[in-house]
Order: structure tokens, then C-alpha cells, then sequence
């Protein structure tokens, strides 16, 4: 097999652009996460007012909120987006 296809290689080519790519992952994780937090808080305070058992609910929204703070923590660490 030969390597001289029609496409220039260059090394480190694509090491900036996966830089950038691995930032929006992080900021799709990042929506991802909030999502779901909003929603187990609304749930969690739902059923607070009703009366009906929450500590799972609670839980589970401090485990969404936990993961949130070390992905924000993460996503600052990356390099600006250009």
C-alpha cells in the first residue's frame, strides 16, 4: 500500500480542530447534565409538596449537580474556542 493519496499529511493537523471538537462534546454533556438536573428538581420539589417520599428523587439531583460542577470545572481547563 502506498501513502501517496490525494490528501496532504501534515503532522498535527488535526490536533487543533479535535481540541475544539472535544470542547463542544464537553459543552453537549454540559446541556445534557443541566437537563436533567432542572428536571429532577422540579420532580424533587413536586414531590416535596405532595408529601410522597423524595430522598431518591434528591439524590439523584445532587448526583446530576455533582456531575455538572466537574464537567464545568473540566470545560474551563480546554483551550478557548476560536
Amino acid at each position: 500500500m502506498t501513502h501517496n493519496g490525494s490528501r496532504p499529511r501534515t503532522p498535527g493537523a488535526g490536533n487543533r480542530s479535535k481540541l475544539v471538537r472535544s470542547g463542544e462534546d464537553f459543552d453537549i454533556i454540559i446541556g445534557f447534565l443541566a437537563f436533567w438536573a432542572l428536571v429532577l428538581l422540579v420532580v424533587t420539589v413536586w414531590m416535596e409538596v405532595t408529601a410522597q417520599p423524595a430522598l431518591g428523587w434528591a439524590l439523584g439531583l445532587l448526583a446530576t449537580l455533582l456531575a455538572l460542577y466537574g464537567m464545568v470545572r473540566l470545560r474551563r481547563k480546554l483551550p478557548a474556542r476560536r
